[in-house]
């Protein structure tokens, strides 16, 4: 995808870093978030791209508040607006705020989160280094006590598995708003999928980028405050929606080279997986595997669902007795986001 070019001609030196930060009724963080902008100590030149997603309260204001104070720092301010009465959603909003900046690498930002003062300016750093890839950063949840397992998982997944764990996770496995990449890569990958509330747009531009052949890393510091909050976008986004996304993915990227497989586990989960896999991939299993010796005993799991007859019959067999390659389909002590 070409990617669209800025209005007018401008003979200011290129900018190395846009901030990319969509706003949608965010005023009661937009303050704290903005403030983190303006305290980088990235020493570069750097710009701040908002796209204000028709907001009803008074982060417009807010806004134009910081707007002066960012460009006594010498950090300009670009203000995209969607004066509708309702929202576009996130893929939306950084999509245009994207589009609206010039940036050589972007660096995505949420609202109610808060960057630390040298975030820019390392995972910069890291961005020239490895310039097809996303990085990402450590964070600090805020409320500290929120979602505790599940912000160990992203803190400490090794350099391995930030890409052998794709398959396991809720979403990606560096979070989207830890992400800086640059802008030759966002294009190339292709923007933000804009269906709205209840599409996880981020998961899907992440395996988008993992299929065109793009790196993961993460700069090995806490660089944000990642708040956890109940008027959160990600709380739209419902649990199976995700499943079939992965589940996708997973077809995609391994299993179309499969001829056939195992998939370890007889119970709720793997019964599960075989039931969302599309017929082709259903028609390559081989047998469940399993170490419960009722399960074992019974010696086969019927698809009910099926529309075929007779029906499917699978083999269920001891994990011994089992024939690779496998899926491994196992629940996770991982709550989602």
């Amino acid at each position: 995808m070409a990617e669209p070019g800025r209005a007018g001609g401008s003979p200011e030196p290129p900018v190395q870093v846009s901030i990319i930060l969509p706003v949608h009724n965010s005023e009661c963080w937009l303050d704290e978030c903005l403030k983190s902008v303006w305290e980088q100590d990235f020493k570069g030149t750097m710009e701040l791209s908002i796209f204000n997603d028709a907001s009803k309260d008074g982060s417009a204001e807010i806004i134009e508040k910081w707007k002066i104070k960012l460009e006594e720092a010498g950090i300009s301010v670009i203000i995209g607006t969607n004066n509708s009465s309702q929202p576009r959603g996130v893929g939306f909003a950084k999509n245009q705020a994207v589009m609206q900046s010039s940036g050589t690498y972007l660096c995505f930002l949420d609202s109610d989160d808060v960057m630390m003062p040298q975030r820019v300016r390392l995972q910069h750093q890291v961005a020239i280094q490895h310039p097809n890839s996303i990085i990402g950063c450590q964070v600090r949840r805020e409320p500290l006590d929120s979602t505790e397992r599940y912000t160990r998982w992203i803190n400490n997944l090794t350099q391995e598995q930030l890409l052998t764990q794709v398959f396991t996770s809720h979403g990606p496995t560096v979070i989207m708003p830890t992400w800086f990449c640059s802008r030759e890569w966002f294009f190339h990958v292709g923007r933000f999928d804009e269906g709205g509330k209840g599409v996880p747009e981020d998961l899907l531009f992440f395996y988008e980028h993992l299929q065109k052949g793009g790196g993961v890393f993460r700069v090995n510091q806490c660089l944000l405050l990642y708040r956890y909050h109940p008027q959160a976008a990600t709380h739209s986004v419902l649990e199976e929606t995700i499943w079939n996304h992965r589940v996708r993915f997973l077809e995609d990227r391994v299993l179309s080279s499969w001829t056939s497989f195992t998939i370890w586990n007889a119970g709720k989960q793997g019964k599960k997986l075989y039931r969302s896999l599309s017929p082709a991939n259903q028609k390559k299993v081989t047998a469940f595997c399993d170490v419960d010796e009722k399960k074992i005993t019974k010696g086969f799991y019927t698809y009910e669902e099926s529309e075929e007859r007779p029906k499917p019959k699978i083999p269920v067999c001891h994990f011994r007795d089992a024939t690779p390659p496998f899926v491994i389909c196992v629940k996770l002590a991982v709550p989602p986001l």
